[in-house]
């Protein structure tokens, strides 16, 4: 009677979608119809029948554990991979932005990601808890570059230990082996204490601008991914920072663009700064390129268009990516940089002046730049460049 109540429980689970396994005694067939896989058991008589279905039991659950254990190895190998990927990218100085556009960091992310989806696809990361398992979904595309960091920033702002995804990729990697490998830990009797670190790592950036930055009380995240690149390469090209301004901006609509009532006041400066006059010593409506600046979330880098001073201009972002200051640099430009390190920090400007120029059946030399400073080349419309290297050629 017993016996039959367990039969039709056992079937009551199959039709509820659970996956069932019965151990029962060699030659017992009533379960044969409703549950996934039998374990038979030798007949025996009291004490020893017990013996025989925990040591059925404990088999069944170490190598169930085994199995999991197999996802735990896996991972385990991809985050050795990883780490041996950011320690490259650590002696290269890598910022975040060229971090997630490794080649190389691509394709061992772009491996293990079949194999993850895979598991996913097959139900096999059920032993993961959902946590853990939608967070290396979404970190799984942050590092590779297919969402932007800057969501990244937001997403997981409480639980982050750094501004890459990749150091966070590593955390969550971390805590799934842990839930992975513990099955067996179990089945083993062992005991595991894991304790993670909650403080955030400080990010290695150094150099003139980025120094004001962290005087200023600004990090890395509160500008682009992007532009922290393009921060890095102008750096390059500077001999020093005379002084600095910083303009605090109000009045941007909600998705924060400039509208006839935003306006600009002047919050901090330094340096050469400190005694030049400005229209926002009180507050004043934005106009000119700061107006663009905040439009474009682009670094502007060239001229002063009222005393034709070298300067940087760098939108300052906070949450939800709204620009609530600009930081304007006063530097002094090195024009003994090579031509290469032009075209460096020109970056994509420099292609749209080479495609002009192919465009009148001229091939791009890399020539053309020499003699053109540095201020004229960042500061300058490509139209302007390309006239300017007309007129000298016309005058060669």
């Amino acid at each position: 009677m017993v016996l039959e109540d367990i039969v039709k429980d056992v079937a009551i689970f199959k039709a509820h979608s659970a996956a069932v396994v019965v151990i029962t005694d060699e030659g017992e067939h009533r379960f044969d119809a409703v549950c996934d896989e039998i374990i038979r058991v030798p007949r025996a008589d009291f004490p020893l029948c017990v013996i025989f279905n925990t040591l059925a039991g404990h088999l069944f659950g170490y190598y169930a554990a085994c199995s999991i254990d197999d996802l735990a190895r896996s991972m385990k190998a991809f985050r050795t991979r990883l780490a041996e990927v950011s320690r490259e990218q650590k002696k290269k100085e890598y910022t975040i932005y060229e971090s997630i556009q490794d080649r190389e960091l691509h394709r061992v992310i772009e491996e293990f990601s079949q194999e993850f989806d895979a598991w996913r696809n097959s139900g096999a990361l059920t032993s993961l808890s959902v946590e853990v398992a939608s967070d290396m979904s979404l970190l799984l595309k942050y590092a590779k570059g297919k969402l932007p960091v800057e969501d990244f920033w937001l997403e997981f702002e409480n639980k982050r230990v750094s501004s890459s995804p990749i150091d966070m990729l590593d955390l969550t990697l971390k805590r799934a082996i842990d839930e992975l490998s513990r099955p067996v830990d179990a089945i083993r009797h062992q005991a595991k204490t894991v304790t993670v670190g909650t403080s955030r790592k400080a990010e290695a950036q150094y150099g003139p601008i980025f120094d004001i930055f962290g005087k200023l009380g600004f990090s890395l995240e509160h500008v682009r991914a992007k532009d922290v690149i393009i921060i890095k390469r102008l750096q390059d090209a500077l001999t020093g920072v005379k002084g600095h301004t910083l303009y605090e901006v109000n009045g941007l609509d909600e998705g924060g663009m400039p509208t006839a009532e935003s306006t600009l006041t002047i919050v901090r400066r330094q340096g050469v700064c400190e005694t030049m006059h400005s229209r926002y010593d009180s507050p004043a409506l934005l106009k000119g390129t700061k107006n663009t600046i905040i439009r474009t979330h682009k670094i502007y880098a060239g001229t002063g268009h009222s005393d034709n001073a070298s300067i940087i201009v760098i939108p300052i972002q906070r949450p939800r990516r709204i620009i609530t200051h600009l930081l304007l640099l006063q530097v002094n430009f090195n024009e003994e940089i090579s031509t290469a390190q032009k075209k460096e920090i020109m970056g994509v400007k420099i292609n749209d002046i080479t495609n002009l120029i192919n465009e009148y059946d001229i091939p791009w030399k890399d020539e053309y730049l020499d003699g053109l400073s540095v201020k004229f080349l960042l500061g300058e419309d490509v139209e302007v460049i390309k006239n300017k290297i007309f007129e000298r050629l016309r005058n060669s």
